[in-house]
């Protein structure tokens, strides 16, 4: 690999860390659906290159949290019904798939795990949202397919800007409770029954969102 190769390295690396702190802005509200991330003003700020908070930009761009609009440049996306239905349309998909099959018992270890992780987060105010995502990642993983895996993981990205908007709504307990009914009928061998709890969490999480954004 040439010094060049390495320098290429470096600045993409870069750029995926600056990305990562602007999805983490975004998520806390720094920046609001259809506000402009003006790269000048950041790069200013984080005294890092322009062209890096460009590249920065177009990650957050392929995560499905900005958007480049003419004559606005990359704003923050701005939810709405239909994108709200595509994309919890594709998880349920995946979900469901994931949970017509028999765990292996690793596979139902990984699931309690993250369940058990998801249960210390809501008791100590942790992560809540990360170890929600990671317990729906686990069931993805019953597809055994890394690139499903790798696919859900990209929908995260866009999921947790959605699931950091419902935190706001619902209590931690009531997020137990969901994931409880979910890891209850998989354990049982129920797969219809924990097929019909995936689908009726995602069914009270499109609602829920849909009637913020009516208000």
């Amino acid at each position: 690999m040439s010094a060049l190769d390495g320098l290429e390295v470096r600045r993409t690396t870069t750029a995926q860390q600056l990305a990562d702190g602007l999805s983490e802005r975004i998520m806390a509200g720094a920046f609001g659906p259809g506000d402009r991330l003006r790269e000048s003003a950041i790069a200013a700020e984080l005294g890092v290159a322009r062209n890096t908070i460009r590249e920065a930009v177009r990650i957050l761009e392929l995560t499905g949290l900005v958007r480049y609009e003419v004559n606005r440049g990359a704003v923050v996306i701005a939810p709405t019904p239909e994108k709200i239905e595509a994309l919890y349309t594709a998880r349920e998909r995946l979900e469901t798939a994931a949970l017509a099959r028999t765990p292996r018992p690793e596979q139902l270890d990984a699931i309690t795990k993250a369940f058990d992780d998801l249960v210390e987060a809501a008791r100590t105010g942790g992560a809540i949202v990360d170890r929600d995502l990671a317990f729906h990642q686990a069931i993805v993983a019953l597809l055994d397919s890394t690139r499903l895996d790798e696919f859900f993981a990209a929908l995260t990205k866009e999921l947790r800007f959605y699931l950091t908007v419902l935190s706001r709504t619902e209590t931690p307990d009531e997020v137990v409770a969901e994931h409880r009914a979910i890891l209850d009928a998989i354990r049982l061998g129920d797969r219809d029954g924990a097929v019909a709890e995936i689908r009726a969490h995602v069914d009270v999480s499109v609602a829920r969102l849909k009637a913020m954004l009516d208000r």
